[in-house]
């Protein structure tokens, strides 16, 4: 039976969304935030008072019809900045927090904005970047700390709508126009900055609602960064059907905060995930639960045979170490590793993978309860078509897709946006399959692609993935050198320091067990895919906020440095 909205699925345009969201959950929390220690609730009734305060009190000072920028750790006034804007018809800029001062000038005067609101942990940034005096911007408003000018104004905003003052909610929304501009984090030195319409973004929402299963009283963690496309949309998800969504104090503070916010749902990226995982079985190895988490797998299979589900029964105990309530967790940017996925699942807790691009709103194929096959991202999202357009001998070529959800276009860029939209197929530029069950397999980069002097093409990705699934690595790069006119495969691996303390080992045995596993990766690949040489670092990738290697900057910078002694 096909679940009830809690939205008209007509809703083009986000303030319909959150709007219906509030009216028929007046009085659930849409977040909850800590005020010095202590858990507060908004309420969506709360939500919608201080988003149409901001938004009057923005156009009372002549702010409309413009763009507007925030920067800053996920929060609470993040988020309300957020849709105070674009509910009132104007175009919201996030900027990525691990900007440089020079990034953030650049992309400030890129979006032209009129308005910039930041948090105090950017205060230092943004002042840098103020005095440079080459940015032109009328506000700027600090959203956290005290006295901050955020609280003033939806004060001010506040008095005014109780004066009479209508002209917030009366503002015209054109669902089809530019509304969000988000930076996306490529390797050239100038990153594209990507259009979306309210209806790119709503299509997606309520497509991601139907094909999920996602409850009114589920808590989800806004772990994603605000500025990241999944980050953004995946917090809209949740609002718009009465949830509520909570804040990471931090890293360190995950499980801690899983627990004590009764956390349902996480959507993270597979770094954190795989750590989560790999906590929980050094810590039943350390108590020696390994035998008898085995056995409580046998027993939970043969019982899923007569329809008899008991996971979370059964690793009660494990559950309880992410918190207790914990039950769906969402993982997309990258590959995970498949014990992780299969370890998670065994445990009773769904894990989906999804597969997106900031370009897509984001998500075009996702697992869900329904449909999962390891390995795969999924199916795709109802309203989207894909293809796999010229394919090879394997079937592997680039995904091609169509929908409501693909962008408007990068700005300034019309050459760059006619490369990728073309008769009105988005051009993804990511390998893949689709198999005769329909799920979508990413098999890597068009532009990552190495092309071997014989002809035959090497995905890295697929490399990399089981060089990753080695326990002392934290992450791996394919590339390659030329030797003798012929193309050798080399690999960088950045091993975790945290891994040789607690084996008790030292860097000489680790280039020899690395040797040894190279030599078993290598025998399970055709000959022309094998890794001639690595070199084992503890220098850190350059990564984007995702944690995703920033692969041409990566090479560029091992060749200058002749890291790993390359010959």
């Amino acid at each position: 039976m096909r679940k009830k909205s809690p939205f008209n699925e007509n809703c083009r345009n986000i303030r319909e969304l959150v709007y219906a969201a509030a009216d028929r959950y007046p009085e659930n929390n849409a977040f909850q935030v800590k005020v010095n220690g202590t858990i507060q609730s908004v309420t969506f009734s709360r939500v919608i008072e201080n988003l149409e305060a901001l938004g009057t009190e923005l156009k009372a000072r002549g702010f409309d019809g413009c763009s507007m920028g925030i920067i800053g750790e996920n929060s609470y006034p993040w988020y309300n900045c957020f849709l105070s804007i674009v509910c009132g018809g104007n175009v919201a800029v996030p900027f990525d927090k691990g900007f440089t001062a020079e990034e953030l000038e650049s992309s400030i005067l890129r979006s032209r904005i009129r308005v910039l609101f930041y948090d105090d942990k950017m205060r230092k940034l943004v002042e840098q970047v103020r005095q440079n005096g080459r940015i032109q911007v009328d506000a700027f408003v600090c959203i956290t700390g005290e006295n901050c000018e955020y609280d003033k104004m939806v004060s001010s905003g506040a008095c005014r709508i109780t004066e009479g003052d209508r002209t917030y909610r009366e503002s015209r929304i054109d669902e089809n126009a530019l509304s969000v501009l988000l930076f996306t984090s490529g390797t050239t030195q100038q990153s594209k900055a990507v259009m979306l319409s309210q209806y790119n973004i709503v299509s997606n929402v309520i497509d991601m609602y139907n094909y999920e299963a996602f409850y009114a009283d589920d808590v989800n963690m806004a772990f994603l960064p605000f500025h990241h496309s999944f980050g953004l949309v995946g917090v809209m998800v949740f609002l718009c059907i009465g949830a509520c969504s909570v804040f990471c104090d931090g890293l360190r503070y995950v499980t801690k905060n899983l627990k004590e916010y009764g956390v349902t749902v996480f959507v993270g990226v597979p770094l954190i995930v795989e750590n989560m995982y790999h906590k929980i079985m050094k810590e039943a190895e350390k108590q020696g639960m390994t035998g008898t988490i085995r056995k409580g797998l046998s027993l939970c299979r043969i019982l899923d045979r007569f329809g008899i589900h008991v996971r979370r029964k059964v690793f009660g105990k494990i559950i309880d170490q992410l918190g207790g309530k914990l039950r769906l967790i969402i993982c997309g940017a990258a590959a995970l590793a498949p014990e992780v996925a299969q370890g998670m699942n065994d445990f009773g807790i769904l894990l989906i993978q999804g597969y997106g691009l900031t370009e897509t709103s984001p998500v075009l194929a996702a697992e869900s309860h329904e449909y999962m096959k390891a390995g795969s991202v999924g199916k795709p999202m109802p309203r989207i078509q894909m293809k796999i357009e010229h394919p090879d001998e394997d079937g592997i070529g680039e995904i091609v897709v169509k929908g409501p959800n693909v962008m408007l276009g990068y700005l300034d860029q019309p050459e760059e946006t006619a490369a990728v939209l073309q008769d009105g197929w988005f051009h993804t530029g990511d390998l893949g399959t689709i198999d005769e069950d329909g799920f979508v397999w990413i098999r890597g980069r068009s532009k990552s692609v190495i092309v071997m002097k014989n002809g035959k093409n090497i995905f890295p990705e697929e490399i990399e993935a089981m060089i990753d699934q080695l326990p002392y690595v934290s992450s791996s790069l394919i590339f390659t050198r030329e030797k003798h006119n012929e193309l050798v495969l080399w690999a960088k691996i950045v091993y975790d320091p945290a891994f040789l303390k607690e084996q008790n080992m030292t860097l000489e045995q680790l280039q020899k067990q690395a040797e040894s596993d190279m030599d078993a990766i290598n025998r399970r690949m055709p000959a022309y895919k094998a890794v001639k040489h690595f070199f084992l670092s503890d220098r850190p990738m350059i990564m984007t906020t995702t944690q995703k290697v920033k692969r041409n900057l990566e090479i560029a910078r091992i060749m200058e440095s002749q890291e790993g002694l390359l010959q």
